[in-house]
């Protein structure tokens, strides 16, 4: 993921020290109910498309945005599937961010899948039975976006 602008002007500050920043996951599928993947560059792994948004962007128009910006796939959002607090990441570089990632089920409109930045080594659609290896992350949204179900969040209460 490259790091947005004004992350690298909170950096240029505030140094390496945790950065707490939201994040949004879009889960797309198409009319024939496959889902949306990515597969990264840094890690060149298979991945649900997610992104962080801009300083005053609303989290579903950043999740529609990431998705035709890694994948040239035009989305709208239908609901929110989950919002968690994720374990504090730290980068190569020493950096250390903390999500707050907020899942949204999306469905294609339109455009065709294709790589359409420089995050990405291949996109493409896959039934949700035939999935390449993903992390727990992917499947858990995934998962979640195909239940009918409420919005999930982390029931844990340290209190």
């Amino acid at each position: 993921m490259a790091t947005p602008d004004f992350i690298r002007t909170i950096r240029a500050t505030a140094g390496q020290q945790l950065l707490w920043l939201p994040g949004v996951t879009a889960i797309v599928f198409d009319d024939e109910g496959r889902v949306l993947l990515g597969r990264r560059a840094d890690t060149h792994r298979w991945s649900v498309i997610g992104g962080i948004p801009e300083p005053g962007e609303q989290p579903a128009a950043c999740a529609v945005r990431e998705v035709h910006e890694e994948t040239a796939v035009h989305c709208v959002v239908e609901r929110v599937v989950l919002v968690q607090a994720l374990e504090p990441v730290t980068y190569g570089n020493g950096d250390i961010c903390q999500y707050m990632d907020i899942t949204f089920r999306c469905r294609a409109v339109g455009g065709e899948a294709r790589v359409n930045d420089d995050e990405s080594l291949d996109v493409d659609w896959f039934p949700v039975d035939a999935l390449p290896a993903l992390n727990e992350f992917g499947l858990f949204r995934i998962k979640q976006a195909l239940a009918d179900a409420p919005t999930w969040f982390d029931p844990t209460d340290p209190g």
